[in-house]
C-alpha cells in the first residue's frame, strides 16, 4: 500500500494492493510521509474503502477535519465492539460517530446531560444495534476523559441503524422510528395486541419494514404491479391486507412515497404473521 496524499499524522490516502484508492488510519501514519512512500502495515488501525461513488479524497479530508485523538478512539473502539472488522466501506460511520462523541465530549466537560427522547424507542425497535452501541460506549470510554453518560448508546445506536441508508442524514432515521411506532400503534388497536412486547413475530415485522425503508430510500421497491405470490397473499389475509393498506397510506403521508403492490402485500404477511400466536416457528 502507498501514499498518495498526507491529510494529517493520522489519516492518508492511499492506493492498496488492487490499485484502489482507500484511506488509512493509524497513530503517526503520515507523520514523514510522502506520496509514493510504502506504508508502514503495522501503523494500520483502520481501512476505509468508500463505496457508493463517494469521493475518496472528500472523505479523507473531512475525516482529517476530526480531532485526531477523538477519531484515533472511535475507530479503535468500532474494532473493538465487533461493529467493523479492519476494513470497512463505510466511513461515513465513523465520521458520524466521531463528530457525534467530539460533541458528547464537549457537553461532558461543560457538565451537560442530554436525555434523549427516543431511548425506549431505539431499546424496544434497534434491540441489536442499542447492544452493539453499549459495547461502543464503554470501548470509547476507555479511551476519552472526561466519560461520557450512559444515555450517550441512544444516539450511538440511532447512527449504527443510520449507518444501513445511502444518506448520511440522521433526520431519516428519526423519521423511520416513530413511522415504526405509529405502525406497531395501529396493529396493536386493531388487534387488540400489547405490541410493546418483544416477541419474535414483533420482531420480523419491525426487521421487515426497517429493510422497506431502505428500499424506499433507494428507489428499489418490490415489483410495481402486483405479482402472483402478492394476490395469493391478499386472498389468504384480506384483513391484514386491509391493515396494511391503512400501514402503506402512513408512509405515504410521512415520506410521500407510494408503496407498490407488492410492498403491501408482503406487508401485509408480516401483520398476518404478527398477528398470530407468538410461535418461533410460524
Amino acid at each position: 500500500m502507498k501514499t498518495l496524499r498526507v491529510l494529517n499524522n493520522n489519516v492518508v490516502l492511499a492506493r492498496d494492493e488492487k490499485g484502489q484508492e482507500v484511506i488509512v488510519t493509524g497513530r503517526g501514519i503520515g507523520f514523514n510521509s510522502r506520496q509514493g512512500a510504502v506504508i508502514d502495515p503495522s501503523l494500520i488501525v483502520r481501512v476505509f474503502v468508500p463505496a457508493d461513488g463517494r469521493d475518496p479524497d472528500h472523505v479523507a479530508e473531512t475525516l482529517a477535519l476530526i480531532d485526531e485523538e477523538v477519531l484515533r478512539a472511535v475507530v479503535i473502539a468500532l474494532g473493538e465492539a465487533g461493529i467493523e472488522g479492519r476494513e470497512s466501506t463505510r466511513p461515513t460511520l465513523a465520521i458520524a460517530v466521531a463528530d457525534h462523541v467530539a460533541g458528547a465530549l464537549d457537553r461532558a466537560a461543560r457538565g451537560i446531560v442530554i436525555e434523549y427522547p427516543l431511548r425506549a424507542e431505539t431499546q424496544t425497535l434497534y434491540a441489536t444495534e442499542y447492544a452493539q452501541a453499549e459495547r461502543l460506549l464503554a470501548a470509547i470510554n476507555e479511551r476519552v476523559d472526561p466519560k461520557l453518560e450512559p444515555s450517550e448508546a441512544t444516539a450511538l445506536a440511532l447512527h449504527l441503524v443510520n449507518a444501513g441508508f445511502a444518506s448520511g442524514d440522521l433526520s431519516f432515521t428519526y423519521t423511520m422510528t416513530g413511522v415504526i411506532q405509529q405502525m406497531l400503534a395501529v396493529v396493536g388497536e386493531r388487534y387488540g395486541l400489547d405490541v410493546s412486547q418483544q416477541s419474535m413475530n414483533a420482531a420480523r415485522f419491525i426487521t421487515h419494514v426497517r429493510y422497506l425503508f431502505v428500499r424506499i430510500q433507494q428507489h428499489r421497491q418490490l415489483k410495481g404491479h402486483e405479482s402472483t405470490i402478492g394476490k395469493g397473499i391478499r386472498q389468504h389475509y384480506p384483513d391484514a391486507t386491509h391493515t396494511a393498506q391503512q400501514l402503506a397510506t402512513i408512509v405515504e403521508l410521512r415520506l410521500g412515497q407510494q408503496l407498490s403492490e407488492d410492498e403491501v402485500s408482503y406487508l401485509a404477511l408480516h401483520v398476518a404473521r404478527m398477528t398470530m400466536a407468538d410461535d418461533p416457528a410460524a
